[in-house]
C-alpha cells in the first residue's frame, strides 16, 4: 500500500538515470530536502550543480514525513546559546526561529503548490512537568520576540478538540505542508533554475584526485571540485564512518479516509498541528483533505498496513472517541536520523566535501533552511555561518542501535502508562 502523500502529492518530475561522464561544480548526493534547497540556491546564482539520487526525489523521510513545519530546535534557546556560547548560539536560534518563514517564503516565491498554510504548531504537555517545561520554552522564545503563547487546559482543550492536555504553547510561526509535494517542488524549482538531476543514479563510490570528487552511479560519473552528502537515515558507507555518527529511527505515520464534517469539526478544530512532550513522541495535524494524520514510533522496519500500528490508531480514538467508527487508510514508515546531541550534523570531513544530516524529527523547516546555508558555505566559504561545523564523531556500538532504540521507547510508554515523566 502506497502512502497517503503518493495519492495526493502533486505529481513528479519524470527525471533521466546518469549516463556518462559529467562536470561540474558541485555534485550532491541524494536528492531530499536538504539536497534539493541546496541545489536550488546553487543554481540561483549560476552554479553549475548535479544532483544524484538512488529512487526519486522526497523518496525518503523528505516525503513521508509527519507534515509539520516546525520553529525551533531540540533544544531551547538557553540551552543553545549555552552549548554554542551566545554569538554562535543566537545565530542558531534565530536560524532555527525563522525556518518556518523561510520555507513559506520559498513556496510563495516558487509557487510551489503542496497544501502549505500558516497555522501555528502545538507542542503540548500530558503531564505537569512537561507543562512547566514548555512554560519555559514558551518564556525563552517570547524573550525573543517569537509569537508564542501557554494555553491552559481549558484553551488547549478548546484547540484540539480533546481533553488530553494540560497545557500547551502554541507557536504561530509554524505550519504544515505536504512534504512530497513540497520536495517535488523543489525539484521543479530547482530543474528550472539550471539544476541537473538525476533519478535512479545511486552514488556507489567517491575518490578524489586532481583537486575533483568523482563519484560513480552504475551508468555515468560526476567529477566535481566540491560533494554535498545529503542522505540522513538513509546514509551507507560510501564516505567511511558517517553512517555510524546517526541513528536512524523509523518514523511511523497513519492516516484516516477524510472525517465526517461532524468529526472533522471536533477534531484539532484550530487546525494547528501539534507534538507532545514526553520521551516517546506523538505527533499529528488533519490534513487539507480533512483527514486526520497521527505519527509516533513504530515497528524499526518499513510497514505499509494499517495492522502495523495499532497503538497510534487506539491512541487517536483515546484521544477522540468519535473515530472509533473512522475507517484507517493508509500506514507508512521511514528512517529518520538523530544524533546524539540532538543538534543537526554539519562536518567537513575532507577539502571540497560538505556533509549536513540528523535533524531529528525536524526536517522539513531545518533541512530547508540549511540548504541555503550549505550553498553560502560554497559560494562564499569566509561568511558566517549559524550553525556549528563539527568533526564527525562515530557512535559506539552502533550496531546495537534497533535494540537500543526499542528500549527507549518502551521505557517511555510504561513511563506513559504509570503516569510519570
Amino acid at each position: 500500500m502506497p502512502n497517503l502523500y503518493q495519492h495526493t502529492a502533486e505529481p513528479g518530475v519524470a527525471l533521466p538515470m546518469l549516463d556518462g561522464d559529467w562536470r561540474a561544480q558541485v555534485v550532491i548526493v541524494g536528492a531530499g530536502i536538504t539536497s534539493l534547497s541546496t541545489a536550488l540556491h546553487l543554481a540561483e546564482k549560476g552554479t553549475d550543480v548535479v544532483v544524484l539520487e538512488a529512487h526519486e526525489p522526497g523518496w525518503g523521510a523528505s516525503g513521508r514525513n509527519g507534515g509539520q513545519v516546525n520553529p525551533g530546535l531540540k533544544h531551547d534557546p538557553d540551552a543553545v546559546e549555552r552549548d554554542h556560547g551566545v554569538e554562535l548560539g543566537s545565530r542558531m536560534n534565530a536560524l532555527a526561529g525563522s525556518a518556518p518563514a523561510f520555507v513559506f517564503d520559498l513556496i510563495e516565491r516558487h509557487a510551489i503548490r503542496c497544501e502549505a498554510r500558516r497555522n501555528g504548531t502545538l507542542r503540548a504537555a500530558t503531564r505537569p512537568a512537561q507543562a512547566e517545561q514548555i512554560r519555559r520554552t514558551m518564556q525563552q522564545w517570547a524573550q525573543r520576540g517569537a509569537a508564542v503563547e501557554f494555553l491552559d487546559g481549558p484553551a488547549i482543550a478548546e484547540a484540539t478538540g480533546t481533553a488530553r492536555y494540560i497545557g500547551a504553547m502554541l507557536d504561530r510561526r509554524g505550519g504544515d505542508l505536504n512534504p512530497l509535494s513540497f520536495s517535488r517542488g523543489l525539484c521543479r524549482a530547482a530543474l528550472a533554475a539550471g539544476a541537473g538531476i538525476y533519478g535512479q543514479s545511486a552514488a556507489l563510490d567517491m575518490r578524489r584526485s586532481s583537486q575533483a570528487w568523482k563519484i560513480r552511479t552504475a551508468t555515468g560519473t560526476v567529477t566535481a571540485a566540491h560533494v554535498v552528502l545529503a542522505t540522513n537515515g538513509y546514509t551507507d558507507d560510501l564516505w567511511p564512518g558517517l553512517r555510524r555518527t546517526v541513528v536512524p529511527v523509523f518514523g511511523a505515520m497513519a492516516s484516516t479516509t477524510r472525517l465526517p464534517d461532524a468529526i472533522a469539526a471536533q477534531v484539532m478544530p484550530g487546525r494547528s498541528v501539534l507534538y507532545e512532550s514526553g520521551p516517546v513522541t506523538v505527533y499529528y495535524r488533519v490534513d487539507g483533505g480533512g483527514r486526520l494524520l497521527i505519527g509516533g514510533r513504530g515497528p524499526m522496519r518499513e510497514i505499509s498496513s494499517t495492522s502495523a500500528l495499532p497503538h497510534l490508531i487506539a491512541y487517536a480514538r483515546r484521544l477522540w472517541p468519535s473515530l472509533a467508527e473512522v475507517e484507517w487508510s493508509h500506514a507508512w514508515g521511514g528512517r529518520l536520523a538523530m544524533t546524539r546531541d540532538q543538534y543537526p550534523h554539519i562536518h567537513e570531513p575532507a577539502e571540497g566535501m560538505l556533509v549536513c544530516l540528523g535533524y531529528n524529527g525536524r526536517g522539513v523547516a531545518m533541512a530547508t533552511v540549511m540548504g541555503a546555508q550549505l550553498a553560502r558555505r560554497i559560494l562564499t566559504p569566509s561568511a558566517d555561518f549559524d550553525m556549528p561545523v563539527t568533526n564527525m564523531k562515530t557512535i559506539g556500538l552502533h550496531a546495537l542501535w534497533p535494540i537500543a532504540v526499542r528500549a527507549v521507547i518502551a521505557r517511555g510508554r510504561l513511563s506513559d502508562f504509570l503516569g510519570v515523566g
